[in-house]
């Protein structure tokens, strides 16, 4: 491996032909990136020093007698930037009527452009290399290529980008592999380096060859890359824990457990351990596929057809931003998964939506699972065991209806898996402190439970679009009356915390109405921003607000909560 630094007109040679392979992503770059280029090459134009572009990785394609060139690299990783600089030529070329020069640099001898891409993107790349005019080509549908093309014809100006300037002053650097040297490893280094590859990506890279177009074709670009939403959609990026997250990352992450814990693959202890890391995903795939799937990649492409088809259909955090069903089923999963922030459930539901085809069951079970996760969120029960829970023990011992899920759960040698019983429920609404996603979560699933729509105009909104609220303010000593000792000025400030005292509202308060009294905030706020809400109902009719008041509505909600998440019949205190 050589790491060179080099101009533009040192990379591109009419003798040297760049091959975009298949598994590589389609152009994606938009106007940001456009816009910091052109920026870029406007300043080296004005003479004002080199511009270092970044970094690209090629890769010695063997010499033999077929080629029509002996010098082909294939493009590892740097396709943006060279297509890029390409097609910003292009449109300065054909506006300054220097087409020849463009060609010389650009084409081979055989006239073929010096880039070829995969199929993603080659025929819009050839339209721009076969432009003629300096005029936007077809707008209806254009992809980012020819959307980049039409932006550098539009917003290009020939007096401020000077083409020998260009060539000569931009500078990559290029990192160049040998015939026998393994590309896997680069890309490895450059996931550990922080360049935004995903395990989707590397994956793709390992199981498919540059021969196996078909199979890409058949059987992997329909699911991840079909269109922009698609993409979109794998490439979005989530919190989990304190990592950032793609979706593709989460599905395999999901898939490999659901894999590793299938009984007829006896995968062993020690690896099981080695796959529940989330930082060593691909490394963890590439020795799961070399161990256990040798032999069996259709098989393997199948499965991860079939589940990630099932993971898009299932799991969406826009969820949040609609009203959910007050009855159970795979919407509240994802409230509690995305809103309450328990992705470790999402490898036993993945599981679930693939293995029970009978949807009353599939619902029973999933309000059991509802259950379980509020009155643990409530009780502060540790999420600690969850990973092994919902990503290994559920799943090996293929808890598929209610009574499984009482007796696995009854089964739990450890404690700190128990469902709480009731006593222990009710209690926690009165002494516990939850964190705000937690207990807007559990009062906006509590409100579409108990919600009588009957009585509202309105429907409910998502649950991320409410505010929460406390009651009895934290700054309550400025305008609400005083208690007489320190100890009881700590209890209140405690007694406040908790569930009792904490209420959604459509809009946030500002500080001068949610600090004002009990009297100027109902008036100016709560009975405007909270009246239709079922789970502050009758308590917005009191004349104060104070302790007695806090515990009241605990114990109401404790009641109504208790109504809701029934525990199982074997699951009691």
């Amino acid at each position: 491996m050589e790491a060179t630094k080099l101009m533009i007109h040192q990379v591109f040679t009419s003798s040297r032909l760049f091959e975009m392979p298949f598994f590589q992503r389609a152009y994606v770059w938009d106007e940001p990136q456009r816009e910091r280029l052109l920026e870029d090459v406007e300043s080296v134009s004005r003479g004002e020093g080199d511009y270092f572009m970044g970094s690209i990785v090629l890769k010695q394609k063997p010499t033999n007698t077929s080629n029509r060139i002996g010098d082909v690299r294939t493009v590892i990783d740097g396709q943006q930037r060279l297509t890029t600089i390409s097609v910003l030529l292009k449109a300065l070329s054909l506006k300054t009527g220097q087409i020849p020069k463009f060609d010389r640099r650009f084409r081979l001898d055989d006239g073929t452009p010096v880039i070829q891409h995969n199929h993603d993107d080659a025929a819009a790349f050839a339209e721009v290399m076969d432009r003629e005019e300096a005029a936007p080509l077809g707008q209806d549908g254009a992809g980012a290529l020819t959307r980049a093309f039409n932006w550098f014809v539009e917003r290009l100006k020939p007096d401020k980008v000077n083409f020998e300037a260009v060539m000569n002053r931009i500078m990559l650097v290029v990192i160049e592999l040998a015939v026998e040297e393994d590309e896997q490893e680069i890309f490895n280094t450059l996931n550990s380096l922080g360049v935004r590859l995903t395990t989707a990506e590397l994956l793709k890279n390992h199981l498919f060859g540059l021969d196996d177009v078909t199979a890409y074709e058949n059987t992997w670009k329909d699911i991840f890359e079909k269109d922009k939403e698609t993409r979109e959609y794998w490439d979005r990026e989530i919190v989990t824990g304190r990592l950032r997250r793609s979706f593709s990352d989460i599905f395999f992450h999901a898939y490999l457990h659901i894999l590793a814990n299938d009984q007829e693959l006896p995968v062993k202890s020690d690896d099981k351990i080695m796959y529940f890391r989330v930082d060593k995903l691909f490394d963890s795939w590439k020795h799961f596929v070399k161990e256990y799937m040798t032999g069996r990649r259709e098989c393997l492409l199948d499965g991860i057809r079939r589940y990630a088809r099932s993971f898009k259909a299932s799991f969406d955090p826009n969820i949040l931003a609609a009203e959910l069903p007050g009855t159970p089923g795979l919407e509240r999963m994802n409230a509690l998964i995305f809103g309450m922030e328990t992705t470790s459930l999402i490898p036993y539901a993945l599981f679930v939506e693939n293995h029970i085809g009978d949807e009353a069951e599939k619902k029973g079970l999933y309000k059991l699972l509802e259950t379980y996760l509020v009155r643990r969120a409530v009780c502060k029960a540790t999420s600690k065991g969850y990973n092994r829970l919902f990503g290994a023990s559920l799943i090996l011992n293929r808890v598929l209806s209610v009574q499984d899920f009482l007796e696995n759960a009854a089964k739990q040698e450890e404690q700190n898996l128990r469902m709480p019983g009731d006593g222990e429920f009710r209690e926690a609404f009165h002494k516990n402190t939850l964190t705000n996603k937690q207990a807007a979560g559990i009062l906006y699933l509590m409100e579409t439970t108990i919600r009588d729509h009957s009585k509202h105009s309105t429907l409910l909104r998502g649950m991320d679009q409410y505010s929460l609220e406390h009651l009895l303010p934290k700054k309550w000593r400025k305008h609400w009356p005083g208690v007489k000792t320190k100890l009881l000025e700590t209890e209140r400030d405690n007694h406040l915390l908790t569930l009792g005292n904490l209420a959604i509202i459509t809009q946030k308060l500002n500080a001068s109405v949610s600090e004002a009294c009990w009297t100027i905030k109902l008036e100016r706020g709560l009975r405007k921003y909270a009246g239709a809400m079922d789970t502050l109902a009758g308590f917005l009719d009191r004349v104060d607000w104070d302790e007695t008041a806090i515990y009241e509505r605990a114990d109401w909600l404790a009641s109504k909560a208790l109504g809701i998440w029934t525990q199982g019949p074997v699951m009691d205190d």
